[in-house]
């Protein structure tokens, strides 16, 4: 497939006029053909028009049309073999058998969702018969189902070019829930984006669906994110990036004359507390874990383990110097582009005024490489410096050494919101576990013992989200199948003829839903 450097709105495949992005390969600092010129207001506004004008037909799709639709577009994205793993890899320096994986998560998922669509328990169906004998008034016959809210934009992220970008999460999710999407992609990965976005268009038509339930557009500047976002016809947003751009969207969206929800996942330093019964049963072994989560993909993970809290003591003196000798050990990896390279060497430059640096990685040998850093501070540093809790994206980390249980409470307390909370311990660490687990409750959207963060499981289980600032909304996920809830809402049928009603709230059942009937789930 022939690259063209062009947007595609709905079918057809647009020029820009704006400045050209143009990808550069972060392992030799050279520019990748084509060069892709954005978009301007006019191509936002044709596409959010295509996707309105899709709306109503799309949402009202049978679950057998649109699941097959989800595992259409896996399909048409396997079929892009080589040159899509090739492109991935040359726009982002990421390995081959990283990008791979990606790509097989991406399909899965989208099938995970065809499933999700087919079972229909999405749609809550709730039906309350009428009561006319009911004293002291009757009751009407009450329906209820759940409905997409409207066409979505997406954003496409950085660090995952297939699993969180064009058919991503989001996209996946919200064409799951009836949205039709409008992709803007991310500027480090245009081709890689524009073979995906070719690949769900292929899906549309393969499938005889209105062409304004998928555009992708480009843009280098903030005209493009911003029209999308105050577009009346797109009524939520899915993120996933910084903290400045994902709170530059909420603003926008909460500004318009209809606010709407921007679902954005942006920073997280993922504490991990290392117990004292685990700590001196294993103090080497939990080195070792943590360097390998810490290193893994340059750290460039919204799940990497950025913080470890542990109380002072031999055993954590112990950790300490194990993850020290291992680090130096561990080799500088290209980054994905040169501005996350820049912002990781400006972070870790920052973090050095602040905190001591007992341990790094080998030396960077080419452009764009991030060398991994080990801090420790004290805890009491730690919470009188602000400093100590931002995010610095890559393979850093910060130890914060607590004086007993109440000091370790009191940084959990400190902390902002995060996606994940780690808890390494053993059997005698239980009491301390469960002290502390209602504030990490709080914190965080997802709690691990004895593992790793890095590394999100898609699945009917998992939460990827947090309390702010790890998300914009710390009711949902953007990672398994609830994130579908996030582009539904509840709509009530209140004493309609059977004829008018939609299949899934006919008296019949035709879709065989499992429904909550008067009160009582069917079996």
């Amino acid at each position: 497939m022939t690259l063209t450097g062009k947007m595609l709105i709905g079918q057809h495949a647009t020029a820009g006029n704006r400045e050209a992005i143009q990808a550069i390969n972060p392992a030799t600092d050279s520019a990748l053909q084509p060069a892709y010129l954005g978009g301007n207001g006019e191509h936002v506004a044709q596409a959010c028009a295509l996707a309105w004008a899709a709306f109503d037909v799309y949402r009202e799709t049978s679950l057998e049309v649109r699941a097959t639709f989800l595992e259409t577009i896996a399909a048409h994205i396997e079929a892009l073999g080589d040159e899509l793993i090739d492109r991935a890899v040359a726009e982002t320096g990421l390995p081959r058998p990283r990008i791979q994986g990606e790509r097989g998560r991406t399909c899965g998922q989208l099938r995970t969702f065809a499933r999700t669509v087919r079972a229909g328990e999405w749609l809550d169906v709730r039906v309350d018969h009428a009561q006319p004998q009911r004293q002291p008034l009757p009751r009407p016959d009450l329906r209820q189902r759940h409905i997409a809210v409207g066409p979505v934009a997406v954003f496409g992220a950085s660090n995952f070019p297939l699993a969180f970008s064009v058919a991503g999460g989001d996209t996946a999710s919200a064409l799951a829930a009836g949205c039709p999407v409008v992709v803007k992609a991310h500027g480090a990965h245009p081709g890689t984006s524009e073979l995906v976005g070719r690949a769900v268009a292929q899906a549309v038509k393969a499938c005889g669906l209105p062409e304004g339930v998928f555009s992708l557009l480009y843009g280098s500047g903030r005209e493009v994110g911003i029209a999308l976002v105050t577009d009346p016809r797109i009524k939520a947003v899915g993120f996933t990036g910084s903290r400045s751009g994902g709170l530059a969207l909420i603003q926008a969206a909460q500004a318009r004359p209809e606010p709407i929800p921007v679902y954005a996942e942006m920073s997280s330093i993922n504490p991990v507390y290392l117990f004292p019964a685990a700590l001196a049963a294993r103090a080497e072994a939990l080195a070792q874990g943590f360097v390998a989560s810490l290193t893994q993909g340059a750290g460039q993970f919204c799940t990497n383990p950025g913080l470890v809290i542990a109380v002072q003591g031999p055993a954590l003196d112990r950790f300490i110097s194990a993850a020290s000798g291992l680090l130096p050990n561990c080799a500088a990896q290209t980054m994905l582009t040169p501005g996350i390279a820049s912002a990781y060497t400006s972070g870790i430059d920052t973090l050095t005024g602040h905190a001591e640096v007992v341990a790094q990685g080998s030396a960077t040998e080419g452009p764009n490489q991030g060398q991994a850093h080990l801090f420790v501070t004290q805890a009491t540093a730690f919470l009188s410096n602000e400093h100590l809790q931002a995010e610095v994206f890559g393979a850093a980390s910060l130890v914060v050494v607590c004086a007993n249980n109440e000091e370790v409470r009191r940084v959990s307390e400190h902390l902002e919101g995060q996606l994940t909370a780690t808890l390494h311990m053993d059997d005698d660490d239980v009491p301390s576990a469960r002290a502390l687990l209602p504030v990490l409750e709080r914190k965080a959207g997802r709690l691990l013992v004895n593992g790793w963060p890095t590394g999100v499981e898609v699945c009917d289980a998992m939460v990827h989200g947090g309390p702010f600032p790890a998300t914009s909304d710390s009711r949902s996920t953007s990672v398994g199948t609830a994130a579908i809830q996030r582009f539904l809402r509840p709509v009530c049928y209140q004493d309609f003829p059977d004829a008018l009603l939609p299949d899934a709230l006919q008296q019949g059942n035709p879709l065989r839903l499992r429904r909550l009937l008067d009160g009582q789930r069917e079996a």
